[in-house]
């Protein structure tokens, strides 16, 4: 098995613990800020539950051929036609050859391909539930437990929600789920209260600095990186691999014209709406917001002309809303407008 950060190997040895002592919960909450490796540390739990070998609180072995299969499909298979951020195709070699070694009693539930659309989903469909509800029905093929992961779970849309809680309700022996996500405020409180519940926490600089090194980076960038991350490792590795840094630049840069009068919320509105990353621009500048607000906080130093503080929190709360409304069929310059006239009236004086 391979090595976790140790953000994830604590908790992980903290579950097998339970595990050895018969306290492992069939449903488990896997939560923490985004990136940290919520569907990684469910995986790990997945693989020691489905090892022929392991015994006691020790992790899976990793050599036998239930640790194989899971990787198997835990891994995204070398598909040969799947675009970036799509999931793997399910046709092609690559996928058939991935699919021939995976292990029958694991279930992975992510976003799927519309078939009518031919686009990726943006919610978990009640369909995918009702068949794993049904799968869960069956005996398992090895004999062993069954297990479940379902990752990015704040996606589930009502209806599968719904469908899930029923499960919940009625748990099998023998059979685990695994939610894992970054936003557990959007799961239903019904769901969220039958899980036991693991939090992945930010680990100290010097970790996290050595992690990244492990990584590739070099140290000053890894140092750069994890501060605009606030201390997130997979943040700062994300941004670093993607190109997100230059982004994260170009919006402060924007952000700050308009504070100054020297860009227009149309004009910048208008750029913004035709970005692909458009999504990944207004978290950035959410983000932008609680920075300048936490420096106030504190006393240092924000760039000129002075935000007001309340408004900043303010402005936060619309840019993640407007995230959210981005999401829908509105038409994406006019939810801009009126956001980034709200920026700048952030920094009106008087």
């Amino acid at each position: 098995m391979s090595m976790l950060p140790i953000w994830q190997a604590l908790p992980l040895q903290r579950a097998l613990s339970a595990l050895a002592e018969g306290q492992l919960g069939h449903a488990t909450l896997i939560t923490g800020p985004e990136h940290l490796g919520q569907a990684a540390l469910a995986r790990a739990l997945a693989q020691r539950l489905l090892c022929n070998a392991a015994q006691g609180d020790a992790p899976a072995c990793g050599e036998c051929r239930a640790c194989t299969q899971t990787r198997a499909i835990a891994q995204r298979p070398q598909c040969t036609t799947a675009k970036a951020g799509e999931p793997a195709c399910g046709q092609c070699r690559g996928c058939i050859d991935a699919l021939a070694s995976r292990h029958p009693d694991l279930r992975i539930v992510t976003l799927e391909i519309n078939e009518k659309t031919e686009k990726l989903r943006t919610e978990i469909a009640v369909e995918q539930i009702r068949k794993l509800s049904e799968w869960l029905a069956l005996t398992s093929q090895q004999g062993g437990a069954q297990v479940v992961i379902i990752e990015s779970a704040d996606l589930l849309n009502r209806n599968a929600a719904n469908a899930l809680l029923k499960t919940l309700e009625e748990p099998a022996p023998g059979r685990y789920l695994f939610l894992a996500t970054s936003r557990p405020h959007r799961l239903p409180a019904t769901i969220r209260s039958r899980c036991q519940h693991i939090a992945l926490r930010l680990p100290d600089r010097a970790a996290a600095l050595d992690w990244l090194r492990a990584q590739g980076h070099d140290g000053d960038s890894a140092a750069t990186a994890l501060t605009a991350a606030r201390g997130n490792p997979g943040v700062a590795d994300r941004w670093l691999r993607d190109g997100t840094l230059e982004t994260r630049k170009a919006v402060h840069a924007e952000l700050l014209r308009i504070a100054k009068g020297a860009l227009g919320p149309l004009e910048l509105a208008a750029l913004w709406a035709k970005d692909e990353q458009l999504s990944l621009r207004l978290a950035l500048a959410a983000d932008f917001a609680a920075l300048l607000s936490s420096r106030l906080a504190i006393g240092e130093a924000v760039p000129s002309p002075q935000p007001d503080r309340q408004r900043l929190g303010q402005w936060f709360d619309q840019a993640n809303a407007c995230r959210e409304l981005l999401s829908t069929t509105v038409r994406s310059d006019l939810a801009l407008v009126p956001l980034l006239i709200a920026w700048r009236e952030v920094f009106a004086q008087g």
